[in-house]
């Protein structure tokens, strides 16, 4: 999505329309968390996986066709498919908490977070020598980082199809028809993190996670736009995004594990906060600084992180076995129409009020996380 945008400003000639790849990104994520998360209620994880994987390799050839192409109307369609790639990572995650039990969910979901680090780090560092391929083979160099998403998306796709055995949803399914099938009085119970009135753990944990993604999604899609602006290299900007995907998955087993130990919502509450702080580091960036502009979505990462673990624990332990899936699929549907807003209105945000507006009144924005975890906390029993 940050190299979409920088292609999206390179044939647009605007900077005002450089969210708008993100935003179709996002928009395709949306559209693809639902069709995933019904294949997935329907036939199992593994069938889910594949198809959105198999898509995200589909919007990657897409868009190297529409830069080879010049045409703009092409990208943007592309930039809409290609968003299902994304949405299918992040929907790998309820994979790994489908066989956990209550008390180290946040820890498994983070084991399947923590494995994005290293393509998360490295992909953004192959701009520079993706690009150089790129121009090697006559395509334009923005185009480069496509070629690799769409091999990796293939890949991911041809290793779920051939290893992800046993199906974990449907695995975890059969278990629990076996548990109730011994004991019966103990069908309707809930985990003991189970919330109290499983509606109010949905939402709950849906905000969270939206809120998250809009201020990270916002935040980030500028930045590197931002500091080609003042002059920094393509490699520059390459660094600070592989910076800013460690922080958004390499802390995930210590999130995990503050999770499971503390509780959902109390480190839920804390990543307001932090993506506050992320706002103000950035505002505060000199222009010319590659250092600042790192810490400051480092912070954007982490704050992100601590919101999407421990809302997607609130989540699992909110929904049944018989309508996880489903019910997964249409709350990243709320992330992705959440990130889709951050990053459409990014762009004219910074046309209006500046880099520095943008960053300071998304982590004022951010900051509505801790009242409505908070009192949400107050209502329940839960984490």
């Amino acid at each position: 999505m940050t190299v979409g945008a920088l292609l999206a400003q390179d044939m647009l000639n605007s900077t005002g329309l450089a969210g708008l790849p993100s935003t179709l990104g996002t928009a395709g994520s949306a559209l693809a968390a639902v069709a995933v998360g019904r294949i997935s209620q329907a036939r199992g994880r593994r069938p889910g996986l594949v198809a959105g994987y198999l898509t995200g390799a589909i919007g990657s050839v897409g868009i190297i066709a529409a830069a080879v192409a010049e045409n703009p109307i092409l990208l943007f369609v592309a930039l809409f498919v290609y968003g299902a790639g994304a949405s299918t990572n992040l929907q790998a995650r309820y994979a790994g908490a489908d066989l956990a039990g209550p008390a180290h969910r946040a820890r498994a979901v983070s084991t399947v977070l923590v494995a994005t680090t290293l393509g998360g780090v490295v992909g953004p560092n192959l701009t520079a020598p993706t690009s150089n391929l790129a121009h090697a083979i006559g395509i334009p160099h923005l185009a480069g980082p496509f070629l690799l998403a769409g091999a990796a998306y293939a890949s991911a796709a041809l290793v779920l199809a051939i290893w992800l055995r046993p199906d974990p949803l449907l695995l975890a399914r059969a278990l629990e028809a076996e548990r109730i099938a011994t004991q019966p009085d103990d069908a309707d119970s809930l985990p003991h993190c189970a919330v109290e009135g499983r509606r109010s753990g949905v939402l709950v944990g849906a905000m969270v996670m939206a809120l998250a993604q809009l201020v990270m999604v916002a935040i980030m899609t500028m930045t590197p736009v931002h500091m080609h602006d003042h002059g920094h290299s393509t490699a520059a900007a390459g660094l600070v995004i592989a910076v800013h995907i460690s922080a958004m998955y390499l802390p995930s087993p210590l999130t995990g594990w503050l999770v499971d130990r503390y509780g959902r919502f109390a480190i839920a509450t804390v990543s307001g906060p932090v993506l506050l702080g992320a706002g103000i580091v950035a505002a505060c960036a000199p222009d010319d600084s590659v250092t600042l502009f790192a810490v400051a979505l480092t912070l954007l990462g982490l704050g992100w992180n601590f919101g999407l673990v421990a809302g997607t624990a609130i989540i699992t332990d909110a929904v049944p076995l018989a309508t996880r899936a489903r019910t997964q699929g249409l709350v990243d549907v709320t992330i992705a129409i959440a990130g889709a807003a951050g990053g459409m209105a990014s762009g004219l945000v910074v046309v209006a009020a500046g880099y520095p507006g943008l960053a300071i009144g998304g982590g004022i924005l951010a900051l509505a996380i801790v009242p409505a975890v908070v009192a949400a906390a107050r209502r329940s029993p839960l984490g």
